[in-house]
C-alpha cells in the first residue's frame, strides 16, 4: 500500500455549539486512507458516521486531534485549495432545474475556472473524460431531470472526478437505489480506486456490498470507536457481531449473513446437489430448519429430482411420501 494520503490522529469529532454546549461524539480516532484504496465506512445507525465524514473533509471543525491531507493540516488549506484535492458527494440531491449532465458535471470545474467560470477546452475534456470512466458518454445533453437514481448518481460522482481531486469522498452513495443500482455504484467506486488510483471513502449500510468490494472497512460502534482492517480480518475478530448484534439477532461468520437467533431449529434431512440443491437448503434455513444429509428416521426426508429444467422434490415425513413442484409448496407441506 502507498503512503498514506488522508491522516488522523487522536481525531475528536462532534459539536461545539451543541447543548450541553461540547458535545463529543467520539475521540482518540487513529484513521489514514492511503491513493488507490477503496474504504467503506460502516455502523449502526446514529453513531455519527457522516459526522466523521463532514470532519475529515474540512465541512466540520474537528473539536481536537489533527487531520492532515498530502502532508498538509488541512486548516492550512484555502477552501480553493481544498476544493482541488477533496471532493465530496452528500446524501441529500441539489437541485439541478433544467441543466444537462455536462452542464452539472462541468460545475467540478468551478476550483479551476477563475472568477468569469470560464471554461477552457481542456476544461471540457476533463468533463467528457470524468463522464467517459462513470459510464455516461453519450448522455451530455441529456436533462439531469430525466435520468434514473442510478445515472443520476453517476453523474454526481462525474461531477466529483472532474474537480480532478486526491481524495472523493461519499455519504451513503447507495442510499435511493435498487439493490442492482447499488451494485453498480459499489462496483464503480471500486473500479475507481483499481483502475484509476482514486483514494475513495464512502459511509454505507450496504454491509455485505462493502465487503465484497471494500479493501478496508472502518467499522464503528456506538460507543464511538473505530475498528480497522480488511473484511476479513473483522470478521474473524468477532467485529461485526459485537458492533451490530442484538438479544436474537448474531452474525453467522460462515455465511456471512445477520441471523435471527430467536427461531426453533428444526432438523431435516436433505439430500440434493447442484444450483436447485443450494437454493433449497438456503430457503430450508430461512424457514428456520437445521439442514442435515443424515438422520434418524422420524425426520422429515427431502430428496431433489432434476429432469431437464424440472425439478421435483419428494418429502417423506410421518410415513407419508409427496411430491411438490416448487420450494414454496415444499416448505408450505414442513409447515402443515
Amino acid at each position: 500500500m502507498s503512503k498514506p494520503l488522508l491522516i488522523a490522529n487522536a481525531l475528536e469529532i462532534g459539536y461545539a455549539d451543541a447543548r450541553p454546549p461540547r458535545q463529543v461524539i467520539a475521540a482518540g480516532l487513529n484513521l489514514n486512507l492511503a491513493q488507490g484504496e477503496y474504504v467503506c465506512l460502516v455502523g449502526p445507525n446514529g453513531v455519527g458516521k457522516s459526522t466523521l465524514l463532514r470532519t475529515l473533509t474540512g465541512l466540520q471543525p474537528a473539536l481536537g486531534g489533527e487531520i492532515s491531507l498530502n502532508g498538509k493540516r488541512l486548516e492550512k488549506y484555502t477552501r480553493k485549495e481544498l476544493a482541488s484535492q477533496i471532493s465530496v458527494v452528500l446524501t441529500s440531491p441539489i437541485t439541478v432545474g433544467a441543466m444537462t449532465v455536462k452542464e452539472l458535471v462541468a460545475m467540478g470545474r468551478f476550483p479551476f475556472t477563475g472568477l468569469f467560470d470560464r471554461m477552457s477546452d481542456n476544461d471540457w475534456k476533463i468533463v467528457q473524460h470524468a463522464l467517459d470512466i462513470v459510464g455516461l458518454a453519450g448522455f451530455e445533453e441529456r436533462g439531469v431531470h430525466k435520468l434514473s437514481d442510478g445515472e443520476r448518481q453517476r453523474a454526481m460522482i462525474a461531477r466529483a472526478l472532474a474537480q480532478e481531486p486526491r481524495l472523493l469522498v461519499l455519504d451513503e452513495p447507495t442510499a435511493f437505489l435498487d439493490l442492482p443500482g447499488r451494485i453498480s455504484i459499489m462496483h464503480l467506486l471500486r473500479d475507481l480506486s483499481r483502475e484509476h488510483q482514486q483514494a475513495v471513502l464512502t459511509s454505507t449500510h450496504d454491509l455485505d456490498l462493502a465487503m465484497r468490494s471494500a479493501d478496508r472497512i472502518w467499522l464503528m460502534d456506538r460507543g464511538g470507536n473505530v475498528m480497522q482492517g480488511s473484511p476479513e480480518d473483522l470478521v474473524l475478530g468477532g467485529h461485526f457481531e459485537h458492533t451490530f448484534g442484538q438479544a436474537n439477532l448474531r452474525y453467522n461468520m460462515l455465511t456471512g449473513q445477520f441471523e435471527e437467533d430467536s427461531r426453533q431449529v428444526r432438523p431435516v434431512v436433505f439430500r440434493a446437489e447442484g444450483l436447485a440443491g443450494a437454493w433449497t437448503a438456503r430457503a430450508l434455513r430461512r424457514a428456520g430448519f437445521e439442514v442435515v444429509v443424515e438422520g434418524a428416521p422420524e425426520l422429515p426426508l427431502i430428496e431433489l429430482k432434476t429432469l431437464g429444467n424440472v425439478n421435483c422434490w419428494s418429502l417423506t415425513w410421518q410415513g407419508v411420501t409427496r411430491e411438490v413442484s416448487s420450494i414454496y409448496a415444499l416448505l408450505a407441506a414442513l409447515a402443515e
